[in-house]
C-alpha cells in the first residue's frame, strides 16, 4: 500500500487500547482501503528514552539467537524485526490461518505528535506515565481489525458482530529440575494465581481472580466455560468483549478498568447489548467456550508454551553463557547442592545455550499473547465456506467465528534478568503473605469451597 500517514490523518484514528510496547487505534475515516483496519504505534519508555519493546534493532547477541533466520538478522529496525518474527518464527507454531502479519506503512512524525495529544485523555493515566507514542518511528503495523468480521454481503464489515479479546496466560504447570526446592510451590500453584497475590499488593487489581489458566487449556468443554466465567466476573486486563469494532466491556489497557462485573447496572448494560444478537449473557459466554473447545486453537498455543523447557530458573544461566557475564544467580547462591546443578548449565556450549534461551523467549511470547475470537449470526442456519461455524444447542442458534492471535511481539533477550527479577518476587511474596495463605486454606473466615476468596484491597 503506497500510503503515507500525515498530520491531517490523525484524526481518523481513534484510540482502542494498548499493551506495554505498542498502542492499537482503529480507522475511522471513510478510506475504503482502510476501514476494518487498525495501527499498531511503538511506544517509547519516558524515563528511558527508549522504545517500550526494548533496542532500536537486534543487538549482537540477539543476533546470535536468530542467526538462522536471515531476514530477522539483517531487519534495520525493530519495527521491521517484529513483523519478520511473527511471520517466520510464531506463524508457523501457531498456524499461519490465525495469524495476521500486517503491512507495514509510512507515517509522518507530525502524524505520530497529533495522535499522541488525541488519545491522551483516553489512555489509563499510569499508561500515559510510563511511556508515550515513539515519534521518531517513520512507520507503523496495518493489520485487520479482528474484532470485527467481513461482511459477505459485499460490504467491508459485517451487520452485527460480537468479539472477545482473551490474554490466556501460561497454561501449564513447570516441572523442571532447576526450580530450586524453596520455589517448590511454583510445580503446584500456577504462576498466575501467585501473580494475583503480588498484583493485589501492588494495587494494580482490587480483587483476586478465579480465573485458573489450566482450566482454559484443559480440553474439557465444562472447565474452559468455567475459565471463561472466571474471565468475566473479574477481567482484569484478560479479558474484553466488542460490538462491532467498539469495546463494550474491559479495559483500555489497565488492569485496574473494570476490574469486575460486580456493578449490576455494568452487567444489565451488557445483557442489553448482547441481546442484539438474540443471545442471552449466558449462552454467550456459553459460545465463546464452545468456539474455544471446537477450534482447538489452545492447543497449538499451549504447545509453543512448553518450548520453556527448564523455566526460568535454568534458562537465566543461560542467557550468563550467551552474554559472557558473570552469573549473578550463582554469585549469590551458596548452596552447594543448587551450584552443582547450575553448573550442568554452565558447562552446555554457546549453541545448546542459544538454543535453549530462544525457544524460552519464544514460549514467553506464547504466554503473553492474546486471542481474538469473533462470531457473526450464520445466514440461514449454515456458514460460509471460509469460516467455522458453531451451533449452539441452548437456543438453536448458529454462528460463524474466527479466531486470530494478536500481540506476539518479539521479547528482547536483555530482559532475561527482568523476568527472573519478577519471578522470584511473585514466588516469595506468595510463600511470605501467610494472611493469604491461611484465607487460601479456609481457616480463616470459615471454610469455603472456592479456591480462592475474593475480598476487597
Amino acid at each position: 500500500m503506497a500510503v503515507i500517514l500525515k498530520e491531517e490523518d490523525a484524526k481518523e484514528w481513534i484510540y482502542k487500547g494498548e499493551g506495554a510496547a505498542n498502542i492499537v487505534l482503529s480507522y475511522n475515516g471513510s478510506s475504503r482501503s482502510l476501514v476494518g483496519k487498525v495501527l499498531r504505534i511503538q511506544k517509547v519508555l519516558k524515563d528511558e528514552g527508549q522504545s517500550a519493546n526494548g533496542c532500536v534493532a537486534l543487538t549482537r547477541h540477539e543476533k546470535l539467537l536468530w542467526e538462522d533466520i536471515e531476514e530477522l538478522v539483517e531487519s534495520t529496525s525493530k519495527e521491521v524485526a517484529e513483523q519478520v518474527f511473527v511471520k517466520r518464527v510464531m506463524s508457523p507454531l501457531l498456524d499461519p490461518m490465525h495469524i495476521d502479519f500486517g503491512i507495514r506503512i509510512a507515517v509522518s512524525r507530525q502524524f505520530l505528535v497529533s495522535v499522541e495529544k488525541n488519545v491522551h485523555n483516553q489512555r489509563p493515566a499510569w499508561r500515559v506515565e510510563v511511556a508515550g507514542v515513539d515519534t521518531l518511528c517513520d512507520s507503523a503495523l496495518l493489520i485487520s481489525d479482528h474484532s470485527v468480521f467481513p461482511s459477505s454481503k459485499g460490504t467491508l464489515v459485517a451487520d452485527l458482530c460480537f468479539a472477545v479479546e482473551i490474554k490466556p496466560k501460561c497454561g501449564f504447570l513447570p516441572s523442571s529440575e532447576f526450580i530450586s526446592k524453596r520455589n517448590a510451590i511454583k510445580k503446584r500453584i500456577t504462576r498466575y494465581e501467585m501473580h494475583q497475590f503480588l498484583k493485589l499488593k501492588r494495587g494494580e487489581i482490587s480483587h483476586i481472580s478465579k480465573y485458573d489458566p489450566l482450566d482454559l487449556f484443559s480440553g474439557s468443554k465444562s472447565r474452559i466455560n468455567q475459565a471463561i466465567e472466571a474471565l468475566f466476573a473479574t477481567p482484569e486486563n484478560n479479558f474484553r468483549i466488542f460490538l462491532n469494532g467498539s469495546l463494550v466491556f474491559g479495559g483500555l489497557g489497565g488492569s485496574m478498568d473494570n476490574a469486575s462485573v460486580s456493578s449490576r447496572e455494568t452487567k444489565e448494560k451488557l445483557e442489553a447489548l448482547i441481546k442484539i444478537s438474540g443471545l442471552q449473557l449466558s449462552s454467550f459466554l456459553e459460545l465463546v467456550a464452545e468456539a474455544l473447545y471446537r477450534s482447538a486453537v489452545l492447543d497449538k498455543l499451549l504447545a509453543a508454551q512448553k518450548l520453556d523447557h527448564i523455566d526460568i530458573e535454568g534458562a537465566i544461566h543461560l542467557y550468563y553463557n550467551i552474554t559472557s557475564q558473570p552469573c549473578m544467580v550463582c554469585k549469590n547462591t551458596s548452596d552447594a547442592e543448587l551450584l552443582h546443578l547450575y553448573s550442568r548449565l554452565h558447562s552446555l556450549s554457546l549453541k545448546e545455550s542459544l538454543k535453549i534461551v530462544r525457544e524460552y523467549l519464544i514460549a514467553t511470547t506464547a504466554k503473553d499473547c492474546s486471542l481474538m475470537v469473533s462470531f457473526r449470526p450464520s445466514e440461514n442456519g449454515s456458514s460460509a465456506n471460509k469460516y467455522n461455524s458453531v451451533l449452539l444447542k441452548s437456543c438453536n442458534q448458529s454462528f460463524d467465528y474466527k479466531a486470530n492471535f494478536i500481540d506476539l511481539d518479539m521479547k528482547p533477550l536483555e530482559k532475561m534478568v527482568h523476568y527472573y527479577e519478577l519471578d522470584m518476587q511473585i514466588v516469595d511474596y506468595y510463600k511470605k503473605n501467610t494472611l493469604l495463605e491461611e484465607i487460601k486454606c479456609g481457616t480463616i473466615g470459615g471454610c469455603t469451597e472456592d479456591k480462592h476468596i475474593q475480598y476487597q484491597h
